[in-house]
């Protein structure tokens, strides 16, 4: 019996960004989904679970914080990693309030990216959070 890697959704309105994320993953050996509107990610977890989430925190319509809130409202237990390119003050306490295991601005680097996504799928142990 063989057990299915954790998928990884990544939530971010733009293309760029959505394509090198899911390039980087699959090289990395994780299986990746993207979205580009945070509205239809949202709908998918009726029917999917998702091993973690990458989500920008700035997006039109639908931004982070929301997708945020959406998931702690409804109980939904998937580790988020926040990246955003608009690092403000106070966002990393308000993410963290909300829910969300990292934080991570714009652009990403490879290695802390990586070491958040072990750390979300609960690959490596001893790591703190």
């Amino acid at each position: 019996m063989s057990v299915e890697a954790p998928v990884i959704a990544i939530v971010d309105d733009e293309p760029r960004m959505r394509s090198a994320l899911c390039r980087l993953l699959r090289v990395r050996g994780h299986a990746a989904v993207p979205f580009e509107e945070p509205a239809l990610f949202l709908l998918t977890l009726e029917t999917r679970k998702y091993g973690c989430v990458i989500l920008d925190l700035h997006m039109p319509e639908i931004d982070g914080y929301d997708v945020l809130e959406c998931l702690a409202s409804q109980h939904q237990d998937v580790p988020i990693i926040v990246i955003t390119g608009h690092d403000q003050p106070g966002s990393v306490e308000r993410v963290q309030r909300l829910g969300a295991s990292a934080y991570l601005t714009k652009p990403v680097d490879e290695e802390p990216l990586m070491r958040a996504i072990e750390q979300a799928l609960g690959q490596r142990s001893g790591v703190e959070r």
